[in-house]
């Protein structure tokens, strides 16, 4: 099988697409899928990159593991004689490691049934980043009704989710992004929008029960005066710390504001409740780039240039533009 591969730290460059061994069922609550799209989110440059973090985990000198992707779609073309929930032909999505191959092998219990509505795209597009904001906003920030909610970076992969999620969740929602995607983070349900380039919103006096912080370009210290008495910052950017670790112990010393760090924990009953709001159309995902799998080069640039709009996704297997009407 064609998979993108490195073999080293490095810029987007150190990519290449080999062919390697396609993956085999080992375990019985395994499947195998044939993946028909693949997104790339900042966890993918951050490891080929080789940020200290994730070289603890993935080798201090070279990387262990050479296949990069962590979201997949795709049709599942064998089940281990354990697995339950899903059968040969099942269009699936979900998050597994080295999804930027053509196949994969991942557990059953962090993959769903795709949304009945999307296209294998789209559905490439939902799992890691709508399960962050999902968790962030539900587990972490535990948000209610009626509260202030703020999203940093809210035209991103996780912070159109937050946006769509928070205003399901009946908050007030506020979402702060360039000029450009102003309107359209409105019309994923943004009560008030901020422009950053124009405007700092911990100058305005305003302040948030939540702060989700999407894309790590804020610290819990330069959000406090935005924070009411009780409000929690969340950042999802744990990798490639700036203050995280201070922020952590600081917080519950400065009163009872909070600094929480939350990493997505991919399962398949999120991946459920997730589908069940993008089928009612409560939630989708926006993706403003396909690119061939060949172009995962230029994929990664683009990504890592932090200048994305909603998801950017990758074509491992072609002819994937139709909806998934055949669930």
């Amino acid at each position: 099988m064609r998979a993108a591969i490195y073999s080293s730290y490095g810029p987007p460059e150190v990519l290449e697409i080999r062919d390697v061994e396609q993956p085999s069922i080992k375990d019985d609550d395994r499947v195998l899928i044939r993946v028909h799209n693949a997104s790339v989110n900042a966890f993918d440059f951050l490891y080929r990159k080789g940020y200290l973090p994730t070289r603890l985990e993935n080798g201090l000198t070279k990387p262990k593991n050479h296949i990069l992707g962590i979201d997949v779609a795709g049709t599942i073309e064998a089940v281990g004689k354990n697995v339950l929930k899903f059968k040969v032909g099942d269009h699936v999505f979900g998050s597994c490691f080295g999804s930027h191959a053509e196949y994969v092998a991942p557990r059953e219990n962090v993959l769903s049934l795709m949304p009945k509505n999307v296209t294998f795209e789209e559905a490439a597009a939902i799992p890691c980043a709508a399960q962050t904001a999902l968790q962030a906003l539900r587990d972490v920030a535990q948000i209610k009704q009626g509260q202030r909610v703020l999203i940093y970076g809210a035209s991103g992969g996780v912070g159109h989710f937050a946006v769509q999620l928070a205003r399901f969740f009946e908050a007030e929602v506020t979402a702060v992004c360039s000029s450009s995607n102003l309107q359209w983070v409105k019309a994923l349900g943004a009560h008030y929008v901020i422009d950053y380039t124009k405007e700092d919103f911990a100058d305005n006096g305003k302040k948030y029960d939540v702060i989700l912080d999407a894309v790590g370009k804020r610290t819990f210290f330069s959000c406090l005066r935005s924070l009411t008495e009780t409000g929690v910052y969340i950042t999802e950017h744990a990798i490639y710390p700036k203050y995280h670790p201070l922020q952590l112990i600081v917080s519950p010393l400065i009163g009872r504001k909070k600094a929480k760090i939350h990493l997505a924990k991919p399962n398949d009953v999120d991946l459920n409740f997730l589908r069940g709001l993008v089928e009612e159309e409560k939630v989708r995902p926006v993706i403003e780039k396909c690119f061939p799998f060949d172009q995962i080069v230029e994929a990664h640039r683009h990504v890592e240039s932090g200048r994305t709009k909603g998801k950017v996704v990758l074509e491992i297997k072609q002819g994937n533009s139709t909806p998934n009407l055949e669930l």
